[in-house]
């Protein structure tokens, strides 16, 4: 049996980060003032932008890129994955990157697939972003639609 321990291994930490154990956090970029809640994984590459809180139970893969002063709320699950064979990718240059603008803010249970988020936008809870988001504006549903400015 392999038996996996929950760390904090390889991390870049910027001024003043706060985590809140217990979190799986690898080779990944932490920068000032940010903060992780518990029961999170971020994975090898991943770089969290200044000011920005992940709250508990939020799971970030690798070709994540999240920039300043955003809220990531409870429970939500970034994907790199989009199983085009099929099945799980057996080769990582099949992943996709995400990238997150500033002062974006996610509610719990959102999903975001392999896009790029401008600044300024905010994600319902339970939405499922499917598709890049090009301007500020608050998006909610499956796929997530813009309903209006901000």
């Amino acid at each position: 049996m392999k038996k996996y321990k929950v760390s904090i291994r390889d991390v870049d930490f910027g001024e003043d980060v706060t985590v809140v154990d217990p979190v799986n956090l690898y080779e990944c970029t932490l920068k000032k003032n940010s903060f992780v809640g518990p029961f999170c994984e971020i994975q090898k590459g991943v770089v969290i932008g200044e000011n920005t809180r992940i709250q508990s139970h939020t799971f970030i893969c690798e070709l994540v890129k999240i920039g300043s002063d955003c809220f990531i709320a409870h429970g939500v699950m970034f994907i790199n994955d989009l199983f085009s064979e099929g099945y799980p990718a057996v080769d990582d240059s099949l992943w996709k990157e995400t990238i997150i603008g500033d002062k974006v803010s996610i509610g719990s249970n959102a999903t975001i697939l392999p896009v790029k988020i401008c600044s300024n936008v905010v994600i319902g809870a339970g939405s499922v972003v499917t598709k890049d988001i090009t301007e500020p504006g608050i998006y909610v549903g499956n796929p997530a639609k813009k309903i209006r400015d901000l």
